[in-house]
């Protein structure tokens, strides 16, 4: 089998990447390094610089062949979107398009798209949260995550392309870029190790559903070898504060940072987590790291890589 992974170099698609090489598998990665670093590619995949936007990306696709596409390339940032809807739209929306029309043509199997649990469901009044809840998108990236699932039923009715859309959790861990504005983890542990204040959005009250990043890999790899189309949560079922998460990470890096906030985002929601009930009938999946262990490991990564100040 060969597997092609859109966003290849970013955080979770290298982890995908990574699983998949040790199977055995062969794997190629397109990645215009906007967001993702040529350093997360494993030198035993093959890497193509390109935007998933771009016409291009046709000549990788007739040249490689592959059975089946993690979709994962994507802007990822959601009050980004409500700025610029028109550009998020380019890359989410348009840029799936050309993704899935090169699927068509190149006769691909499956496509497993990176799609969002709590930007598709918004403020969810039912938590933990089923796949069957009405989406209530709050912002453009939550809106063409959403558009992107529809879309991928059409080519499935269509073309006969099967796929699984991804509804994860709060994805942390290593690789995560922590100069963006998702990604909390990253964020606070890159400020407590450079002994820079991180800033808490509103009181710090509100929850999402964390997840490791090796459990949301390991669950899009099994979910593509498994007989099964539709959507599904990834998640863990369990709601986290941000100010858990602060408090956690302090004592983890010995930070001094106290607690500072600052206004929370127009476009936040207030709770979130999600059922994961679903993936549990369909792949037997159950997360295998704590949110200790998850936090313990990914503070010790961003230790040894970007070292303590």
């Amino acid at each position: 089998m060969k597997y092609l992974i859109t966003g290849g170099a970013g955080f979770i698609g290298s982890h995908i990447a990574d699983f998949l090489l040790k199977n055995g598998s062969k794997v190629v990665v397109i990645d215009n390094l906007s967001g993702g670093n040529k350093k997360n590619v494993s030198p035993k995949a093959r890497f193509y610089k390109a935007d998933i936007t771009s016409p291009g990306v046709s000549r990788i696709f007739k040249k490689e062949k592959p059975d089946v596409v993690f979709h994962f390339a994507a802007h990822i940032e959601a009050r980004e979107s409500a700025k610029d809807p028109a550009f998020d739209a380019k890359t989410n929306i348009l840029g799936s398009l050309n993704i899935l029309e090169n699927c068509r043509k190149s006769g691909v199997k499956k496509i497993i798209f990176a799609s969002s649990g709590g930007e598709v469901y918004g403020d969810a009044k039912i938590i933990p949260t089923p796949e069957s809840y009405q989406p209530r998108p709050v912002s453009p990236y939550g809106i063409a995550k959403l558009t992107v699932e529809k879309y991928l039923e059409f080519y499935q009715k269509m073309h006969g392309i099967d796929f699984v859309a991804l509804r994860y959790g709060n994805v942390y861990g290593p690789r995560q870029n922590p100069n963006g504005e998702a990604g909390v983890v990253a964020i606070f542990i890159d400020k407590m190790l450079k002994r820079k204040q991180p800033f808490i959005h509103g009181t710090g009250k509100q929850t999402k559903d964390y997840i490791f990043v090796d459990d949301a890999a390991a669950a899009a790899v099994s979910l593509a070898k498994k007989n099964f189309s539709g959507v599904v949560n990834i998640g863990t079922g369990k709601e986290t504060s941000v100010m858990e998460i602060f408090n956690k990470l302090k004592n983890m890096t010995g930070s001094l940072a106290t607690k500072k906030h600052t206004a929370f985002p127009t476009i936040g929601f207030k709770r979130g987590s999600l059922s994961v009930k679903k993936a549990g009938k369909i792949i037997n999946f159950k997360p295998q790291y704590s949110l200790d262990e998850g936090l313990k490991k990914t503070a010790d990564w961003f230790k040894l890589v970007y070292g303590k100040k």
